[in-house]
């Protein structure tokens, strides 16, 4: 697999749709990793602008919420527990004692329960949404659109921490 200069897997141009949706989730969550890297504890925690609370480490501890959400609790129907603290549901509020390696290693324990609970299952599979999803989304969402989602939340984060990294330190690119 072709590789970016900075190291992560580019997409295939010829795939089948599971294998080209696996490769784009991936690209995104390595971008993610990406952007962090290199960067110290204070740097991490520096929001975009004001009012926004959103950090570079925010936003790894949200899209470990969000890895959680959709593919333990709504895709694999698991009980789970929040992963953040009561009255953040978001996962951006940073704690003083919890840095980039805690949150980097909750974020990559969830992906791999994401992989685990999705390996086996077809695009076609579905899981059960509850609470305000289900209101409008309705009752099921399929392997294929939760796929289709995540793409889209990490692109769109993807986006801030283009911001938030360029403000922390000059650094731009993909």
């Amino acid at each position: 697999m072709e590789t970016t200069p900075d190291g992560r897997r580019i997409p295939p141009p010829q795939a089948d749709e599971r294998a080209m949706l696996e490769a784009w989730l991936d690209f995104h969550r390595d971008t993610l990793a990406l952007k962090c890297a290199g960067l110290n504890d204070r740097q991490l925690r520096l929001t975009s602008v004001a009012p926004s609370s959103m950090s570079l480490l925010g936003l790894v501890q949200h899209m470990a919420i969000v890895e959680r959400n959709w593919f333990q609790r709504v895709f694999a129907g698991q009980d789970m527990p929040p992963l953040s603290e009561a009255g953040d549901a978001d996962g951006f509020t940073l704690a003083p004692d919890r840095g980039i390696d805690e949150a980097l290693s909750l974020w990559r324990t969830e992906i791999a329960r994401s992989r685990e609970a999705t390996v086996a299952a077809s695009l076609d599979d579905t899981g059960k949404l509850s609470g305000r999803e289900a209101d409008y989304l309705g009752g099921q969402v399929s392997l294929r659109w939760i796929l289709v989602h995540m793409i889209e939340e990490y692109a769109r984060h993807n986006g801030h921490a283009d911001l938030i990294r360029e403000s922390v330190d000059g650094t731009t690119g993909p």
